[in-house]
């Protein structure tokens, strides 16, 4: 087992082995540790495993096949920290290949219901900065962007005019 104490759990109908492959397709420094088969126990995953144990960058995760009771909602999200817009780009539209769904605000749902935020790291740095209007422009910024765009972020922190100047301006 891993030694992360702490581990998610993503509970899913049953399509596990689909959701984990196309997981670990997305992320670097991913893999597959473990299979636990279903049995009888569990007649909707005999056929299919019952846990997959497995690693997304770094992180570990379970996968639970466990049926149509509960469904992902938005009020838990998986964050991806990207080094600046390339990384945004590429991790925004491999999580929304085969259905997947924008949102608002850097958020999307992907094909398995499960959401994400792709957020560039320089957004806490700009929404912690110690002028309110700098941080005020930045979150009006972000607040009319589906994906975040680096650039126009950084323009909304630096100008005064952003503000003004970009107000009819679609940034999705």
């Amino acid at each position: 087992m891993s030694k992360q104490r702490i581990m998610t759990t993503l509970w899913f109908d049953n399509n596990i082995e689909e959701a984990v492959n196309f997981y670990v397709s997305v992320f670097k420094n991913s893999k597959v540790h473990s299979i636990t088969p279903g049995n009888d126990a569990a007649p909707e995953s005999r056929r299919n495993p019952l846990v997959i144990h497995f690693q997304l960058d770094g992180q570990d995760f379970l996968a639970l096949n466990g049926g149509p009771q509960f469904k992902f909602t938005e009020a838990i999200s998986l964050t991806v920290y990207c080094d600046g817009q390339k990384e945004v780009d590429e991790y925004w539209n491999k999580l929304l290949a085969g259905g997947g769904q924008e949102v608002q605000c850097g958020w999307i749902k992907d094909r398995y219901g499960l959401s994400w935020q792709i957020v560039p790291t320089i957004v806490p740095k700009l929404l912690q900065d110690k002028d309110p209007q700098k941080r005020k422009r930045v979150m009006e910024a972000v607040l009319r962007m589906k994906k975040l765009n680096v650039d126009a972020l950084q323009r909304a922190h630096d100008e005064e005019s952003y503000a003004t100047a970009s107000a009819a301006r679609d940034f999705s």
